[in-house]
């Protein structure tokens, strides 16, 4: 990692459009994972009771909640197999089987059968559909997140970078914005009867169409220059291995440190907020709902702001902000949102937390893929934050409803504030890592400009003109 960066030179017009192609494509992808990843937690409060019988709906939730913490347990397994896929075979092969697996878990959780139809059969199904949308994020996350890292422009990663968590963002709104819609077209015994399957069924033809347009992007200039198979040049069987991720171990470690805070904050603010207004506020559905859309759609748009910050600051400066507003606004924000009472105090509250949030989500997947070299740099993002997404993002809301069901339910309040402290200290301790060389041209002109300066600083200063 180069301590100073070589001035890169403009981009043809050519490479302008190239770079934004990419990008668009490689977001709208993303966008349709996500709505398939977070549609399930949208809808849980309508099809809870179809697969888990019982008169306690926040046994019924915790149920399905649990469900969808399991699918984070395969997200490890995603990380490392669709990781070292794109590591060893490039990005664009592995965004393209991300897509085509979450299209089959899609498909599955529409027409799985109820509780009332096939017993605890249609939980497995869910299950297991679970599972396969676990190993597809899994992959997914870590190959969006270098992919859209390397085709940026050097001095544009952090902005190139916050397009995945505008595209994770947009998913999650366009799961909402359905929701709202059937919430407004249909009974809310419909919605429970059957209503729940359209988002899915919609996830699985979204898929499809993202299907085309991965196999038609274009590899990154990263991946393409590194030595080919069989090339002597380099160990070729150690790309994307976990050998060659162990000698990285101190980056992967980073990984894991520094995403804990930011996905436990940020599963807390998206994912759990509806069911937080609903079940601790008592808040109507429909007005959670419209609550959660709109603090989301303000939220997407901060993300390319934050990412330019980054790219004139650097990127501790932004999380370093993060962690402390985190580790002490959760509880007095979280406690405020518990007992509001109107749409515009849950709005403001909501969005306080999510700009907070901004300084984790807008430049992690850069500050990631920085820490990597290529050969190992989607297995190094993939792995690590799938594992700290598994033990503590995925479980965040399990956890939430956990204290909520047993009478304590500020302690989770705490518990978030503590996940942020842990990644603070790891902010204040880490480089920044705004300048790093992403590919052999970077590190080369970085030679090139240390040694010109280097040149110049050692050359006798010109005699005065007498």
């Amino acid at each position: 990692m180069s301590s100073s960066a070589a001035v890169p030179a403009p981009p043809t017009v050519d490479e302008r459009r190239k770079r934004r192609t990419a990008l668009i494509g490689g977001s709208l992808g993303n966008l349709v994972e996500w709505y398939d990843w977070f549609v399930y937690a949208s809808f849980a409060i309508y099809f809870a009771d179809s697969f888990f019988p019982g008169d306690n709906p926040t046994t019924q939730l915790m149920n399905t909640a649990g469900i969808f913490a399991v699918g984070f347990l395969m997200r490890p397994v995603g990380g490392w197999i669709l990781g070292r896929a794109a590591d060893r075979h490039g990005r664009k092969s592995a965004l393209t089987l991300t897509v085509t697996m979450m299209s089959v878990a899609a498909l599955l959780i529409a027409v799985a059968p109820t509780y009332g139809q096939a017993g605890y059969f249609g939980a497995l199904v869910l299950l297991l559909a679970r599972l396969l949308q676990g190993m597809s994020i899994g992959g997914e996350y870590a190959a969006s997140a270098t992919y859209l890292t390397e085709v940026s422009a050097r001095n544009r990663r952090g902005l190139g970078s916050s397009f995945q968590y505008v595209s994770m963002t947009c998913g999650q709104l366009l799961g909402l914005g359905i929701l709202i819609t059937l919430q407004h077209t249909l009974t809310t015994a419909q919605l429970e009867s059957w209503g729940w399957r359209i988002p899915f069924l919609l996830g699985a033809l979204f898929a499809v169409v993202v299907f085309w347009l991965r196999r038609r992007l274009q590899e990154t200039d990263a991946f393409k220059e590194e030595p080919s198979q069989g090339d002597a040049r380099d160990d070729d069987s150690a790309r994307g291995s976990l050998k060659a991720l162990w000698e990285h171990r101190r980056q992967a470690g980073l990984v894991m440190a520094l995403t804990l805070g930011g996905t436990v904050a940020y599963y807390t603010y998206t994912t759990y907020l509806t069911k937080y207004l609903v079940g601790s506020a008592g808040m109507e559905k429909t007005t959670a709902t419209l609550v959660s859309f709109t603090a989301l759609a303000l939220f997407a748009v901060l993300q390319p702001f934050a990412g330019m910050l980054s790219d004139r600051i650097g990127r501790r400066p932004l999380l370093i902000t993060f962690a402390v507003g985190c580790t002490v606004g959760t509880y007095p924000i979280m406690t405020a949102l518990g007992s509001v009472s109107s749409y515009w105090s849950a709005l403001g509250l909501s969005l306080l937390a999510l700009v907070i949030v901004t300084g984790y989500t807008s430049i992690n997947a850069a500050v990631k893929a920085e820490l990597f070299p290529t050969r190992v740099r989607a297995l190094g993002v993939a792995l690590p934050y799938a594992v700290a997404n598994a033990l503590f993002g995925g479980t965040a809301e399990y956890v939430a409803l956990w204290f909520k069901s047993s009478g304590r339910e500020s302690m989770f309040f705490w518990y978030v504030s503590g996940c942020a402290l842990v990644s603070l200290v790891t902010y204040v301790l880490m480089p920044d890592t705004r300048n790093a060389a992403l590919s052999r041209a970077e590190a080369e002109a970085d030679a090139e400009a240390a040694a010109a300066a280097a040149d110049g600083r050692d050359r006798p200063a010109a005699a005065p003109v007498s």
